[in-house]
């Protein structure tokens, strides 16, 4: 850090406490100037405003249609994959093959998007998930369980690009309002989110004659609803926020003023190329983390809340069944999960701009804490465990918003593709290991624990945060 503190482009951070709240004299952040409604942009005729508000419709539409191809999908996965495997041993396959599956793809997605930006990477995402529900269908109709895994694998393209396109959305975002843009794509997703699972059923039947069996109906559907999703981003994400956004960093580079695309202020308080070597690789984005600290609190932030979050949830459906729950008891708690991890994010996002991403990040923390502690201690008591589940889908949202802003805050416009793709690949890897592991936890030690042992996780990251906030 130097002499100087460390800044970004986030809310102004008080020297003394966290956050400070706005625009209050003496916070640290540089913004840029509003750019009036209707007037050309900085960079030679870009209406800046019109592109944010289309920028924000393309995004919230393919969040609405990939939510529900996904849920939808996901809603059968493991009785298919239970069919197709023969044994409820290999049921819980499925999923993971399209969490590693999200996981393998972000690298190479985040790479595409850093060389031709945002709609390209997208669009490519919503292409090989297409694909992957196509291969699933294979696989079930030849009853081949390996082809199978393989279309799920690449069915996790969709998650690759509903994660990325939280991102996307703040690449033209004013500084002090990206982690409410973050936030509408992430709401988003409830609509499809919550719709998805109902509809399975008749997706599944609609295929009865095609010679499919029913349980991969949805996943036929959900290929359609890809194709349409990535059709919408080809037409409507234009210009590519990613690439508009660099235009206005070299813009304010060249003329020596800020810029609305998110340049970072440098330590002397004058503002740091966002071209300097144009190195756009992955390994200058690692490079970008490594070498800010706010950036490494965001990475922990989003893997840890997503971690415990899966490590959590995977395993109460089993709890409940073991003290007596129903099938109608057990979605009704998953649904108020999932209304808690994605109905809130608004909130969250206000949040996350007018009290400061590390704030946000504590609160989740905070919340995750407390949910596990409910969910851990329910023993058979439904309500408690519902309202842990709740928390558990709150904090989440909590850390993955504010991380998220935090995160691309933090880095230089030239390196924030790569990173974001590396933070995904980190947040999916982390939750993928969680997720294996809570079942031998839950095996060995009992649900208790699984909580317990998610709970310390959150140890390091509050550590981290609170830390690295002091300093600043």
């Amino acid at each position: 850090m130097g002499t100087a503190p460390e800044r970004t482009g986030g809310p102004p951070e008080a020297p003394g406490g966290l956050a400070q709240r706005g625009t209050r004299p003496g916070g640290l952040a540089v913004r840029g100037p509003r750019q009036p409604a209707g007037e050309p942009a900085a960079d030679g005729g870009i209406d800046l405003p019109a592109v944010r508000r289309r920028v924000r419709l393309a995004l919230v539409l393919s969040q609405i249609l990939g939510g529900l191809g996904v849920s939808t999908a996901v809603a059968l996965a493991a009785v298919l994959a239970e069919d197709i495997g023969g044994s409820e041993a290999v049921a819980g396959l499925a999923s993971t093959s399209s969490v590693i599956g999200t996981a393998l793809l972000s690298l190479p997605c985040a790479a595409l998007m850093a060389r031709r930006g945002r709609r390209v990477g997208l669009t490519s995402a919503y292409a090989v998930a297409a694909v992957g529900g196509l291969v699933v269908v294979a696989g079930a109709a030849l009853r081949n369980f390996p082809l199978l895994l393989v279309g799920m694998a690449a069915f996790g393209g969709s998650n690759t690009a509903g994660l990325q396109a939280r991102f996307a959305a703040a690449d033209l975002a004013e500084p002090l309002h990206r982690a409410r843009a973050i936030s509408t794509v992430v709401w988003a997703t409830t609509v499809g989110a919550v719709l998805g699972p109902n509809i399975a059923g008749p997706a599944g039947r609609s295929v009865a004659g095609l010679g499919v069996p029913e349980t991969a109906g949805p996943f036929l559907w959900g290929t359609v609803v890809f194709l349409i999703a990535g059709g919408l981003l080809q037409v409507l994400l234009r210009p590519d926020p990613l690439l508009t956004a660099r235009a206005l960093a070299r813009k304010a580079t060249a003329g020596g003023g800020p810029d609305e695309g998110g340049g970072q202020p440098g330590a002397d308080g004058g503002r740091q190329s966002d071209e300097d070597g144009g190195d756009r690789s992955l390994r200058a984005g690692l490079a970008a983390v490594t070498a800010s600290a706010p950036a490494r609190v965001a990475l922990a932030a989003i893997a840890g809340s997503h971690t415990v979050m899966v490590s959590v949830m995977v395993m109460t459906p089993v709890d409940l069944g073991g003290h007596g729950a129903g099938v109608e008891l057990i979605g009704l708690v998953l649904s108020g999960h999932i209304a808690g991890m994605y109905a809130f994010s608004p909130v969250m996002g206000w949040l996350a701009d007018r009290i400061g991403r590390f704030s946000v990040i504590l609160v989740g923390a905070a919340l995750l804490g407390c949910a596990t502690a409910l969910a851990g201690t329910a023993d058979g008591n439904h309500a408690q465990s519902a309202v842990g589940l709740f928390l558990l889908g709150l904090g989440w949202s909590a850390g993955l918003v504010a991380g998220s802003a935090l995160l691309t805050d933090s880095v230089p416009q030239r390196a924030r593709a790569a990173v974001q793709g590396f933070s995904d690949l980190i947040m999916n890897s982390a939750a993928g290991v969680g997720g294996a592991l809570s079942g031998l936890v839950v095996a060995q030690a009992g649900y208790g624990w699984l909580n317990l042992l998610a709970a310390a996780l959150l140890i390091p990251v509050t550590a981290l945060t609170v830390t690295v906030a002091v300093r600043r």
